[in-house]
């Protein structure tokens, strides 16, 4: 297999210094970048989690304009190739890479809350020019007076379409081009999204939170790009470092916003808490100086209900987060049963770090050890158990792991001072 780059990048462009995804822009005018791709999800309870950032509201659920994460939602789905790189496949073969292994991510990532539904238009869209005259790559953007690039594209899917479709009855739209258009994935990321704002309007509605999926991913469960992609369109940062600079630990592998390529993994508790999975007495929030607590934390994948999220905020823009992760069905390679511990910080931008992990076992190179560089090894071993405990001088947080039952649960006890 090709060597794979050290950390996967979405499109993405310099923006004051850092890199960002550019969701859409004038050319020439600063690029508009959703608050909700630019924050952390934190709550609306004080108690539990930071407060609204600089005005920008990051509540739970996601806001108008991200595609709804609970219920029934619908995706278009249209496939496009061109001139000079003509389709080898059939749309089947190409929707039945991502479907229905998307769906059923979804649907068990979210204990049965999202019935995600795709929708696809079974014929290839031919774009009018050869691939490389739109000048999609790494940093390309939407904007929306752009004769060519991710603009010319829209409108030309969206006029090959007509009245095929009408656009009012879809949440998102999954643009899968054909994987020989482009370098292959190992060489260069393309996917990107576009979310949170309407892109085109057509006759029928507003097009609106597409993804555009290119190539192929490695490994065992490729279509999780598309599941990272949508995950903009529900209001979710990337994770990953997007800055110049050695990429620092941050989620690893607990994380499909950070690593979603290697073997399958699900959402950090505090994203199903922002996406509405987790409700009610599952999140339990913690407030400063209320002292010594014992909790019993289910496992983030038990669909039973439980308390699977402690959550304490920890300053204008932080909070912890503590959970329990163990081996599942979407956490196949969890080789260090136990709680983990996560900080987040509302007030950093997305490919900064806004969710990073705390590593119980700095300097190791972890428990798994695959042979594939996108599982951060380092953090595998992250979670803390029995007889371990993490604590915070200066936030006034103690998490002592006291033990862990058979069912996957942990008992810890939580001291806020």
């Amino acid at each position: 297999m090709p060597h794979i780059p050290s950390r996967p990048r979405r499109a993405l462009v310099a923006v004051g210094g850092s890199l960002a995804l550019v969701i859409g822009s004038t050319p020439g005018a600063a690029p508009v970048l959703p608050h909700h791709l630019l924050r952390a999800a934190a709550a609306t309870d004080g108690a539990c989690a930071p407060a609204e950032h600089e005005g920008l509201s990051v509540g739970m659920p996601t806001s108008p304009g991200y595609t709804p994460t609970t219920g029934t939602i619908t995706a278009l789905t249209v496939f496009i190739d061109f001139p000079d790189a003509e389709a080898r496949g059939s749309t089947q073969e190409r929707f039945a890479e991502f479907f229905p292994a998307t769906s059923d991510y979804f649907r068990t990532s979210s204990y049965g809350l999202l019935d995600y539904r795709a929708e696809p238009v079974h014929r290839w869209l031919r774009m009018s020019q050869p691939f490389e005259a739109y000048g999609i790559d790494r940093g390309a953007g939407w904007h929306p007076d752009d004769p060519q690039g991710y603009n010319r594209l829209i409108e030309e899917i969206v006029a090959a379409l007509g009245a095929e479709v009408d656009h009012s009855a879809y949440d998102l739209v999954n643009v899968l081009a054909t994987p020989n258009a482009g370098p292959p994935a190992t060489e260069k990321v393309l996917s990107v999204s576009f979310p949170g704002r309407p892109l085109a309007e057509t006759p029928t509605g507003t097009l609106a939170n597409v993804s555009f999926i290119w190539s192929r991913q490695p490994g065992e469960s490729p279509h999780r790009v598309l599941v990272h992609e949508n995950g903009h369109a529900f209001g979710l940062p990337d994770l990953y470092w997007t800055g110049q600079d050695d990429a620092p630990l941050l989620a690893g592998h607990w994380d499909v916003m950070e690593q979603d390529w290697g073997p399958t993994n699900d959402f950090l508790a505090w994203h199903k808490w922002k996406l509405g999975w987790l409700t009610g007495a599952e999140v339990v929030c913690v407030p400063a100086g209320s002292g010594p607590a014992e909790y019993t934390l289910l496992p983030v994948a038990d669909p039973g209900s439980g308390v699977k999220l402690l959550a304490l905020r920890t300053g204008p823009s932080e909070a912890i987060a503590v959970e329990v992760r163990t081996p599942a069905a979407l956490d196949s390679v969890v080789c260090r049963p136990g709680v983990l511990v996560s900080r987040v910080d509302a007030a950093v931008p997305t490919g900064r770090g806004p969710v990073r992990v705390e590593d119980a076992t700095p300097g190791s190179a972890g428990c798994q050890t695959l042979p594939d560089p996108q599982v951060t090894a380092e953090l595998t071993d992250a979670p803390f158990v029995p007889g371990e405990t993490f604590t915070d001088e200066a936030a006034g947080v103690r998490v002592e792991v006291l033990d862990a039952q058979p069912d996957g649960s942990h008992r810890v006890r939580v001291t806020r001072w």
